[in-house]
């Protein structure tokens, strides 16, 4: 995905964001006719951290994201850092899995549009965990957490500073969801990535969130995880009880 920061920024938008910030966000607001998602949305993303988005179904996880790259339309500010280049993880793709095309043709597709090598398809397999011989196989007949990978690498193709991740492991069995939780983790530290991610799993976001953006239909939080994943907050933001098991290491 080629992405351009400066159409993000509203015309009204002076302030100079912070160079220590990948992201920042101003009186963010969407709506679909008489429908508020979300209002006055303010929040901002330190370079190489982490934000996990939670909340109810409905909240307005996946539109926020998608404002954010700017395929929908939204008052107030976003604006990304100089230079931002921004990779996207949808967690549904319009793409029926039966059409006959293989992993290989499907990431080849991302390096024509992105203007990268064919040769950059070798690395990105090999930095998601796919084999050769899984990406040669057609998108029908991967696994959920496979595609799931594939998806990740078809991100990484654009050489990304930034990652959106949309639910990434929906579908996947657990050891699946464990293994994909880590390999985004290990790609953060290992190339410096800032992350957004959506997630239900609270256990998750406790684990690998710096901070955490709740939603929901009445108010917004923002903070540490052990601020927001307290059991009155949750609480109020779900409309009942809200339990997550924390891993310590």
């Amino acid at each position: 995905m080629r992405f351009n920061a400066d159409r993000m920024e509203t015309a009204t938008a002076t302030k100079l964001m912070s160079a220590e910030n990948a992201l920042e966000t101003s009186h963010l607001s969407v709506r679909f006719g008489d429908n508020r998602v979300f209002t006055d949305l303010s929040f901002s993303v330190a370079k190489g951290s982490s934000l996990g988005i939670i909340g109810p179904n409905g909240a307005g996880k996946t539109v926020l994201l998608r404002a954010l790259i700017g395929s929908l339309p939204f008052k107030g500010t976003v604006r990304w850092s100089a230079g931002v280049r921004i990779g996207y993880v949808p967690q549904k793709l319009d793409l029926e899995r039966d059409i006959p095309i293989t992993g290989v043709d499907f990431l080849r597709a991302r390096t024509a549009v992105a203007h990268k090598s064919i040769t950059d398809i070798s690395s990105v397999e090999a930095l998601v965990g796919i084999p050769r011989q899984v990406a040669q196989q057609t998108i029908g007949t991967m696994s959920g957490g496979q595609f799931q990978r594939l998806l990740i690498a078809f991100a990484l193709v654009g050489d990304p500073s930034v990652l959106l991740l949309d639910e990434p492991t929906a579908g996947v069995d657990e050891p699946g969801q464990e293994r994909l939780n880590e390999l985004v983790r290990r790609l953060q530290k290992d190339r410096g990535l800032t992350v957004l991610f959506i997630s239900h799993d609270l256990s998750v976001v406790y684990r690998f969130a710096d901070n955490v953006l709740c939603l929901s239909r009445t108010q917004t939080c923002f903070g540490r995880p052990r601020q927001i994943l307290t059991p009155d907050l949750l609480r109020e933001i779900y409309g009942g009880e809200v339990s997550y098991h924390v891993h310590e290491h």
